[in-house]
């Protein structure tokens, strides 16, 4: 996959993503990131005027219909979002007229999606047009939408047509048949049924027009109804349509159309239904947030996920549940898979368990479709598909087929042989039981789940007699490069685990309820020949694992198999199985995603066999660099993150960490247009917990261990456990760090180890040689004292590698022009080195403007400056940066770039350059601009380096000054009366060898220890 060229264009705050201009060739990979939902449904970020590239979805949980090769999927419910503008004539395009100013938003916070364009027409009308919807999380049946009109200098006819396409597809089929629609006073109604499950789906909407005279017209055009309006509008005159939409289907009611027209009929108006959403939303923050200082980047991109997570998870169902791309997107057709139970559940368990309840109730429904396939495959019990939908029978698609006319259609195994899914189910049965202590839904529900799936592998595994152990042949792990192995040891030891854990809970089931016991072991025949069989297999089934070394085999062979060094295939954009095809990466030591290190992980919370230190300390050191990290599996980053963190890696476990979390807002693998990745979302909040927080679970409930990134100077966090809320706030300090862990009952279900109500404030403190926690700058070697050791190279963009300055000060031109200050190239060099802050202070002088007015004319700046990069490419390198920055890489220096730009990934990849950096400090990363050390500081720590082992190249006297007082090697680019504080100073970068620096550098410190006194 080609990830090269994306321009990403977007702002984070808080808590909104703002996108500031339109991309038409990313058109799909937008409406999946700009997706809005409740739970029930989700809609993707389709432009209500619609474009012919555009995939446009609505989709329903529970909704499946058959479809060949596929099975089932979920279909694509009728468009409630056409809303087209025509003015005078001239329909509103994106791609027609002229686009004068153009910004969409997402506000996390409200579930709120807007779309905010000024557009001047193919026949010079200029109107400012504004769009909104929100999927009511108050009520999940009720969807909104508004748009604003408002002509700028003219008057002008405007046409509005408001409608719902009933013709939707799911990239070519449409699974929808017509049963009828109709009118209401301002609306009209819609029936459709599937064409094989038969389910059908009833919608009702209302259109109002506020601020002018105009009457509506419906016309009900078979399988597109319309409300529509003509009306004539002046300058500066606003008009704004409002429309309502109600959705149900008979999995909801048995008469969805008369639900949806009589809620409808008794619906407050649109402002009451968005202040419910909003006030819904502020309540599910109140539990879920969580705050991360020091790092906006990050800060936001958790919350983006989470907000993924809230919107795919249905609240009031409990026989569907999230699919691998949720409700986003056509990827993997709807289909439930392990991510559920191992990446997604535990946000939930200890956020939200009445929703992890119902995911996990599910799989109690779906228990007959598991059986049908244990007794298809020749085996006892219930054996879980890989994919699932609604009845739990498999979905998995025999076949992928090719792209091309004469390629080989390719099969899927998975189906077959990742059978590792019924103890994952079971391992989130047992969490779900131990962190809630939901006695009565492990009797009704949970029990039967892992009884029932232990008596399945009671039949599945293979005794060899030879070796007098029980084995488990022919199967898929967690590594999916590798489609047929013998005793894979996560499989094995998920297995072990999940009989021994099987044996605890009929114990459990015998002296607590006797009489479900009863009744379980005349359904399942259950008897005391099994239980003794599962005690056997505990006792005997073999895990490959070197006790004295510490090193579990993948899998038998595994060690024989062909090594492989991943460095030789860099720079790379798609994953080894596709450079080396399917055959020959299953003859080589490499791994799609965490397989041993996924056991350990699992392994981890109960510090159950194998994990230890050593164990994971040893299997890290073997794995991690025989696994695909960057392109194998999207499922793999957060769990390094995790693993990492525990060995006190810290520039490892960040950089897969951002790796997870900017999967989908970046579209790094390039295949965000098939849907958010669920399983790096759910990743993602384990990282941050489990990880950076360093939560473990004890006797006596959570407690933190943290191992927070050296920027992030607070996390805050909230989780639940056996009915009572711990709330962390762990903050960064320096030598020690002291965190605050307060617990608060839930409700009132005894002392459960709280002590009383209130808070309850404990200290945790860590030794100050943790590798995390930061060290004053003093302490700091001066490199100009010793002999260097230099391992990596800081540089500076601006003026290094690249010079944006022109576009820098366009930018700052244009605004200045916009405020009527003056301003020109003379003020503009004093801006050079000069955070985005500091430099607009410099230009406004002692013009009186609010924080506000500072902060909108700061994203004014950066929206024209980001435009403006629209022109830039490789050949705006500046002459010598592509030479030194190859030289470097022979040489095995680590390169990372050290600019306070928040567009500096964007430039990296329009340059050309971003497969040669190893790390990116940004204007995201750090607080305190240069001449401040912390970006460079924190640069380096990316790197695992330590800053006398680094050199920075600046071509501002702010940057050299950072750099100096961060303990590092400086060379300066420009004049000596600008950058000669520096160690070295050259001209620019024209001409210049990485051993004539190195040389210098030397030299220098050579010179300096002689004079040193005795």
């Amino acid at each position: 996959m080609d990830t090269k060229g994306h321009s990403r264009h977007f702002i984070y705050t808080d808590w909104i993503l703002i996108e500031t201009q339109f991309h038409p060739e990313q058109l799909q990979s937008r409406e999946t990131i700009f997706t809005i939902g409740n739970g029930y449904l989700g809609t993707r970020g389709s432009f209500e005027e619609g474009y012919a590239d555009g995939l446009p979805a609505t989709l329903i949980h529970g909704v499946y219909d058959d479809v060949p090769v596929v099975y089932t999927e979920l279909a694509n419910c009728p468009d409630w979002l056409p809303l087209i503008v025509i003015v005078n004539g001239d329909r509103f395009r994106l791609d027609q007229g002229e686009i004068l100013s153009y910004e969409r938003k997402l506000d996390l916070h409200h579930g709120i999606l807007s779309r905010s364009v000024r557009w001047r027409s193919p026949s010079g009308k200029t109107i400012d047009i504004y769009f909104e919807r929100f999927a009511s999380l108050a009520d999940q049946h009720i969807l909104g939408q508004r748009c604003q009109l408002t002509l700028v200098d003219c008057d002008a006819l405007i046409e509005v047509q408001a409608s719902i396409n009933g013709y939707p597809e799911n990239q070519g089929f449409n699974h929808w048949q017509e049963l009828d629609q109709g009118k209401t006073d301002q609306g009209f109604w819609l029936y459709r049924r599937t064409r094989n499950s038969q389910i059908e789906i009833g919608m009702a909407t209302m259109t109002t027009i506020s601020g002018t005279e105009a009457a509506l017209q419906v016309n009900s055009a078979p399988g597109y109804p319309t409300a529509s309006a003509a009306f004539l509008a002046t300058s500066q005159q606003t008009v704004t349509i409002e429309k309502i939409v109600i959705v149900f289907t008979s999995r909801d009611v048995n008469t969805p159309v008369s639900a949806a027209r009589e809620k409808l009929a008794h619906l407050p108006d649109y402002t009451m239904l968005l202040n419910a959403h909003k006030k819904a939303w502020d309540e599910v923050w109140q539990e879920c947030d969580i705050l991360i200082e020091g790092d906006s980047t990050a800060a936001f991109a958790v919350r983006y996920n989470l907000f993924q997570l809230l919107i795919a998870a249905p609240r009031h169902d409990d026989k569907v549940s999230i699919p691998a791309k949720t409700l986003s997107g056509f990827g993997y057709h709807g289909h439930i898979f392990w991510d559920t139970e191992i990446f997604l559940l535990p946000f939930f368990i200890f956020i939200q368990p009445d929703v992890a309840r119902n995911l996990l109730t599910y799989r109690y429904h779906t228990l007959n479709g598991a059986r049908r396939k244990a007794a298809h495959e020749g085996y006892k019990g219930a054996m879980y598909a890989w994919e699932s939908a609604l009845t739990g029978d498999e979905v998995t698609p025999r076949w992928s087929l090719p792209n091309d006319f004469y390629g080989e259609d390719v099969r899927i195994w998975c189906r077959d042989r990742e059978i590792h899914i019924s103890a994952d189910i079971s391992y989130a049965v047992w969490w779900y039981w131990q962190a809630t202590g939901d006695d009565e839904w492990m009797r009704d529900y949970g029990a039967e789940i892992i009884l029932d799936t232990a008596i399945f592998w009671s039949s599945r595994v293979e005794f060899n007699y030879e070796s007098e152990r029980y084995e488990i042949r022919g199967v898929i792990g967690a590594d999916e490069y590798h489609e047929f192995v013998h005793n894979n040891a996560f499989t094995n030891r998920i297995v072990q685990w999940h009989l021994e854990k099987a044996l605890v809970v009929d114990d459990w089931l015998h002296h607590t309820f006797p009489e479900r016991t009863a009744e379980l072991e005349q359904k399942l025949q259950l008897t005391s020949k099994e239980r003794s069989q599962w005690q056997e297999i505990v006792a005997k089934i073999w895990i490959p694992y070197n006790e004295l070394a510490g090193l579990i085999e993948q899998f038998e062979g595994f060690f024989q198999l062909e090594d492989i060094d991943l460095a030789k295939y860099e720079p790379r954009d798609r994953s080894i199985q596709a450079i080396l095809g399917i055959e020959e990466t299953n003859k080589r030591q490499v791994l799609k995603q965490p397989d041993v290190l996924m056991l350990l992980y699992l392994m981890r919370q109960s510090k159950d066999f194998p994990y230890n230190e050593k164990a994971l300390q040893t299997n890290w050191d073997y794995y991690a660099p025989r696994t695909d990290i960057t392109y194998g599996s999207s499922l793999g980053p957060a769990i390094h993150a995790i693993l990492a963190s525990d060995l006190g890696e810290s520039a490892v476990a960040y950089k897969h960490f951002i790796q997870a979390a900017m999967v989908d807002l970046e579209d790094t693998r390039g295949n965000t247009n098939q849907g958010i990745h669920g399983a790096s979302a759910g990743g993602v909040w384990q990282a941050v917990v489990f990880g950076f927080g360093g939560v473990q679970l004890t006797e006596n409930g959570p407690v933190a261990n943290p191992h927070l990134p050296p920027n992030w100077t607070r996390l805050k966090f909230k989780l639940q456990w056996q009915g009572l809320w711990h709330e962390f706030d762990l903050h960064q300090g320096l030598g020690t760090r002291n965190w605050d862990l307060g617990t608060r009952e839930m409700e009132d279900k005894g002392d459960k180890g709280a002590k009383g109500q209130g808070e309850m404030q404990n200290s945790f403190t860590a030794s100050s040689s943790s590798s995390q926690s930061p060290v004053p700058i003093t302490q700091y070697p001066t490199p100009s004292t010793q002999s260097p050791d230099i391992r990596g190279v800081i540089f500076d963009l601006d003026g290094v590698l690249t010079d944006t300055a022109e576009y820098h000060y366009l930018g700052w031109q244009r605004l200045a022009d916009e405020e009527g200050i003056p301003f020109n190239r003379e003020a503009n060099e004093a801006l050079r080195g000069v955070s985005r802050r500091a430099s607009l202070m410099l230009i406004v002088g002692d013009r009186p403007y609010s924080e506000a007015q500072i902060q909108e004319m700061m994203e004014r700046k950066n929206r024209y400056y980001v435009e403006y990069l629209e022109n830039i490419s490789t050949k705006d390198l500046l002459p010598g940066a592509l030479e030194l920055l190859n030289e470097l890489r022979q040489a095995g220096i680590k390169i990372a770039i050290g600019s306070g730009s928040k567009n500096a990934r964007t430039v990296l990849e329009k340059l050309g350059i971003a497969d040669k950096i190893d790390a990116i400090a940004d204007g995201y990363s750090v607080q305190q601009p240069k001449p401040a050390p912390d970006l460079f500081l924190y640069a380096a720590n990316l790197l695992g380096l330590e800053p006398s082992q680094c050199v920075v190249v600046e071509d501002a006297a702010a940057g050299i000054e950072a750099a100096l007082a961060g303990g590092m090697w400086a060379v300066g680019l420009g004049p000596p009366e600008r950058v000669g504080a520096a160690h070295v100073v050259l001209p620019s970068l024209a001409g210049v060898k990485w051993a004539d620096i190195e040389a210098k550098l030397k030299s220098i410190a050579t010179q300096k220890q002689t004079k040193q006194p005795e």
